[in-house]
């Protein structure tokens, strides 16, 4: 008898991530042998119970599999989307599998984001303790000084909180056009947190680019291409994910 928590047999059927999970689950949308459950201790016997959602029977997923994608523009990081935009899974075809998300892109800014219908690997790189790093390349309205430099890598003020430490790098200033380009490299990732962070340094973002999520980049991709990654970079990011407890 193998027995996991509710939320992770959910997460590993590709239904949605552990998070969103723990939400059906209490939102009293789950299941368990013909009785609907709401907490979220309830362990159920892979092998005997049946787990139903939405009236629907959940199946685990036999195996996994992990995606990069060089998002373009115009693309949500959504599975559906209510107002009909066109979403990121619609760039990857001829998968048999349920593929989400892993953290969001808004929708204006392209590059690096991981597919996979594996929820603990999302929980795991989307927690708010990980340490995976997540690089972007910003171009920003204003001449960008080593001041404004220091502010964006110690931390600045955004809504209700302190954007956490971040490198920054200067890659190119036009004085003639009155822009520059930035790399910033962050760890949270919280919603839209780059571009507020230059905001913070009246700096708007004109363009907005995630080049690498840890040590993986898009360089090789296309806009709008992707790719299996290798179990190595499966492997790596699991193992900078490691404040998790």
């Amino acid at each position: 008898m193998e027995k996991i928590r509710l939320q992770k047999f959910l997460a590993n059927s590709g239904i949605c991530s552990r998070r969103n999970a723990e939400l059906l689950i209490t939102e009293g949308k789950v299941s368990v042998n013909g009785k609907v459950v709401t907490e979220l201790g309830t362990k159920v016997d892979i092998n005997k119970d049946e787990v139903f959602y939405n009236g629907k029977k959940v199946e685990l997923e036999n195996s996994h599999v992990y995606i990069l994608l060089n998002k373009p523009i115009g693309y949500v990081t959504t599975v559906k989307e209510q107002f009909g935009r066109p979403t990121v899974v619609d760039l990857v075809k001829d998968i048999k599998y349920k593929l989400l998300p892993v953290g969001r892109l808004d929708m204006y800014t392209s590059g690096a984001i991981i597919l996979t219908n594996d929820g603990d690997f999302i929980y795991k790189i989307t927690h708010p303790k990980n340490e995976v790093e997540k690089t972007y390349n910003a171009t920003v309205r204003g001449i960008v000084s080593k001041e404004d430099v220091t502010k964006l890598e110690n931390g600045v003020q955004i809504d209700d909180y302190v954007s956490g430490k971040a490198k920054v790098k200067i890659l190119k200033i036009d004085k003639e056009k009155n822009i520059s380009r930035i790399e910033i490299t962050i760890h949270e990732g919280k919603n839209r947190e780059v571009r507020k962070m230059c905001e913070a340094i009246k700096k708007p973002v004109i363009a907005l680019h995630r080049t690498k999520i840890g040590n993986i980049d898009v360089k090789e991709l296309k806009i709008g291409e992707w790719r299996y990654l290798k179990d190595k970079e499966v492997e790596n990011l699991n193992r900078i994910a490691k404040k998790l407890l």
